[in-house]
């Protein structure tokens, strides 16, 4: 019975981190057309680079959501691995558990922005937007 909890918390978990991967990179192409939309008409400098901050930041925050749900994805996986007794069905519990606020999150935010797949878009905008200045 526990087995059948968790796997039903584990489909809608997986649902909901697939989908955030999906508005992540919505987020990323908005980036690329908005920063390209400005370079082409010539905006000053300082507004590609300010957008590229806002969404570069965003999709930080965004990843920084779904990683919970990647913590919790972990637990559940290991419980059905296991196939013991955890109770199924407690992400809000345990999000709260280890909920940052204030500083802690603001770093929360900051390490999903300097992951990998979060950077790549907008370094590459960055210095498009720079190396602007010297064409």
């Amino acid at each position: 019975m526990a087995t059948d909890y968790l796997s039903l918390e584990w489909q809608t978990l997986q649902n909901q981190f697939d989908s955030y991967e999906k508005y992540s990179l919505l987020i990323k192409l908005v980036a690329i057309f908005t920063t390209s939309f400005a370079l082409g008409f010539e905006f000053n400098l300082f507004v590609p680079v300010l957008m590229v901050g806002v969404f570069w930041l965003q999709d930080g925050i965004w990843k920084t959501f779904q990683g919970r749900f990647e913590s919790r994805l972990l637990i559940v996986e290991a419980a059905l691995a296991a196939n013991h007794n955890e109770t199924g069905c407690q992400f809000n519990q345990q999000y709260q558990q280890t909920a940052n606020s204030g500083v802690g999150l603001i770093k929360e935010y900051l390490k999903q922005c300097l992951r990998p797949t979060v950077m790549y878009p907008y370094v590459v905008l960055l210095g498009l937007t720079l190396s602007s200045l010297w064409w």
